[in-house]
Formats: structure tokens, sequence, C-alpha cells
């Protein structure tokens, strides 16, 4: 399992990496996508969609269950990675590449610093 250091964290098991200007990049974490066990369908939420920290954003439907992905920071959701429709596998293959989920416009790149940082969300999974 990896959990790379360039990234932040939630404890809900979601990652976040800054992108280009006030966007960021959501995903699951590799502890998520290994607890979920073979993903078979990612629902996603429409671009233009205003989320909530702490609120489901979609869901992720694997063999075993359906599971919430939720906000990680409050914005405007930008693009969707559309792939996951055809391919939600990618969440298994790839978590922190082509299985990202979505790209949300925030108003402060500053909400990052309340994220866990990689070696806290690292404790965080040990722990569980």
């Amino acid at each position: 399992m990896t959990t790379p250091e360039e990234l932040k964290y939630t404890a809900e098991h979601e990652w976040v990496r800054a992108a280009d200007g006030s966007t960021v990049r959501v995903g699951i974490t590799d502890y998520a996508q290994g607890a979920l066990g073979d993903i078979v369908f990612v629902s996603l939420p429409a671009v233009g969609t205003v989320v909530s920290p702490g609120e489901p954003l979609g869901e992720v439907e694997s063999t075993k269950s359906v599971s919430d992905v939720f906000a990680p920071v409050a914005g405007t959701v930008l693009t969707r990675n559309e792939a996951l429709e055809s391919q939600p596998e990618l969440l298994n293959s790839d978590p922190y590449g082509e299985g990202w989920i979505l790209e949300i416009e925030v108003a402060d790149l500053g909400v990052l610093d309340t994220l866990l940082d990689a070696a806290a969300y690292q404790d965080l999974i040990d722990n569980t």
C-alpha cells in the first residue's frame, strides 16, 4: 500500500492534490480501494455541483459493498473523470493516477492545510 508524500488526505480515505491555480484533484486512497475490493461502478456529481467538506459527493460500488465518497474541501466540481464510467477498475489499479475521481475549484488552497499529511494519514490507517 502506498501513501504519496505530496498529497493531503482525509480520515474518510480521500486524497487531494493541488492542480492548476485554485483547482484540486480528488480520489480515494490505496487503502480505501483495497478495503473495497473490486470496484464495479462509480457515481459522480455533475460538473457545476457545489460541494461542502464532509458531505457525500458520489458513490463507489464494489463486489462487496457501496461506499460514499466525501468532499474533502468546499468548492465547485469542474471536471469528472469520465473514464471511470466505462473503467471503474481504474480506482483499483491506479488510485493516485488514472483513477482520480474529480477536480474541484476551491476559493483558497490554504484549506489543504486543514487536511492530513501523509505521515498523519499513515498513522490513522496503521491504528485502524
